[in-house]
């Protein structure tokens, strides 16, 4: 990660830690990298989501890049995986999205994706930063050579007819709910459902600016399960705000998590010879009922640094087909470069349909062990980590569990803080084997 750029892009409150200026910037750098400096005008497509502040940074990064000589397809309010799909496609020399995700309305993002729709490279990142800082000197495009805005909803149209043509089944006669967390799947979800014969119920499709995530969506999923149970609906999907992640929730009100979505798909894939290299992609932070789970259908299984840019690399290097986080990003690779929410729950109706049978019996066998996890405060991420009684207190506890559970002690990538986490057979043996951990940092003096 840089100095302005997370996993997941250049994130923060906006125009406080991510300003006005910065995506004039940022705009600036790169019309001028993908066009004038490779003696050529650059073509470049941009999403939003439906924070406010998406449209002041949408018109500063079209200033940006037209002032390099750089024209700014604009696709207007849409999910980040239809930006990294567009860009692909047709055949732009990179693609930004503007969103903070999950995040609250007040904050924003400005994500960057490289010309064959992936996340952008390090090295290229590097050099906007070094931009951003002052350290590069970008010249400004001159009279004819000025560059200029396209409207693009078109890409968005196509995207649409895309995420239709995925789908192997029609919906007639399924009812589904869908909360778009008043965010950047609120038109498109609900028109592929649609079009696809669905009886189609929609919560928090309302945006005004300001409500985007609030009390809805993935991360508020409480109010699907009422509204799929109230409503009588065979099945419900959540999104986030710029709908690269999905939940589920089955016709009881159950939440089905990335990891059940994980096993359904990846069983799904298995039994129709189509599971490449007999193996599904995770990160360390799924539940170890995913792992029994896969163990006993003869599923193997990787496990990456949290993140879907870690998935998906892992995914690309080994030439695996399915791989994603419990938090709803997954990854089909044969269709798409980055998680896509829409793409999943249409891949969840095509296993329901083809299986007929309801989603909770598809999820049943992924049973969840019980998890604590507790946020450490520290002086020094790499001391308390690395601390030789540390570690021998987590090896005692995984000696401990044995193949019964497992503890995870990582650094947070954003604060200063050590993650101990505990899965096991019960609460009070997860807070027992947690605390017996956290009490060692505490006593080798690591606490801040």
């Amino acid at each position: 990660m840089g100095k302005y750029f997370g996993t997941d892009g250049f994130r923060g409150e906006a125009n406080k830690d991510l300003t006005f200026e910065h995506a004039v910037q940022i705009g600036r750098f790169l019309g001028w990298y993908y066009g004038a400096k490779q003696g050529k005008k650059a073509k470049v497509v941009i999403g939003k989501d439906t924070r406010r502040s998406s449209y002041m940074f949408e018109y500063a990064l079209c200033t940006g890049l037209m002032a390099s000589g750089a024209d700014a397809y604009i696709m207007h309010v849409t999910t980040t995986p239809s930006v990294a799909y567009i860009t692909r496609v047709d055949d732009f020399d990179c693609g930004i999205m503007i969103s903070a995700s999950h995040n609250p309305y007040y904050d924003n993002g400005i994500k960057l994706i490289n010309g064959n729709g992936e996340k952008m490279d390090e090295e290229t990142i590097l050099e906007v930063e070094a931009y951003l800082d002052g350290e590069l000197e970008v010249p400004v495009a001159e009279r004819h050579e000025i560059g200029r805005t396209v409207d693009y909803v078109a890409g968005r149209n196509r995207y649409i007819g895309h995420l239709i043509g995925m789908s192997k089944y029609g919906f007639k006669d399924m009812k589904v709910g869908l909360d778009v967390a008043n965010g950047a799947a609120w038109q498109i979800a609900r028109s592929v459902f649609d079009a696809l014969g669905a009886k189609t119920y929609v919560m928090n499709d309302a945006p005004d600016g300001y409500n985007i995530n609030t009390d809805c969506g993935s991360t508020h999923i409480e109010h699907l399960q009422k509204f799929v149970v109230d409503n009588g609906l065979d099945v419900g999907f959540a999104y986030d705000g710029d709908a690269d992640r999905c939940l589920c929730v089955d016709e009881k009100g159950n939440v089905v998590t990335g990891d059940h979505i994980l096993y359904i798909y990846g069983l799904y894939m298995k039994e129709r010879g189509k599971l490449l290299n007999n193996t599904v992609v995770t990160t360390v932070m799924s539940n170890f009922g995913l792992y029994k789970a896969l163990d006993k259908v003869g599923i193997g299984y990787e496990k990456t640094k949290v993140g879907d840019k870690y998935v998906y690399e892992n995914m690309v290097l080994n030439g695996h087909r399915i791989g994603g986080e419990q938090s709803g990003h997954i990854i089909f690779s044969k269709y798409e470069t980055t998680g896509d929410g829409i793409l999943t729950s249409l891949k969840l109706m095509e296993v329901l349909l083809a299986r007929k049978v309801p989603m909770s019996e598809l999820a049943a066998p992924v049973v969840f062990y019980p998890q604590v996890l507790k946020n450490v405060k520290v002086k020094s991420k790499p001391d308390a980590q690395n601390d030789p009684d540390v570690q021998a207190a987590v090896q005692k506890v995984a000696d401990a569990l044995g193949d019964e559970g497992r503890i995870l002690v990582r650094e947070s990538g954003t604060e200063p803080v050590i993650r101990v986490m505990v899965e096991a057979g019960s609460d009070e043996v997860c807070e027992q084997y947690v605390d017996s951990v956290i009490d060692v940092i505490r006593a080798k003096g690591h606490l801040a």
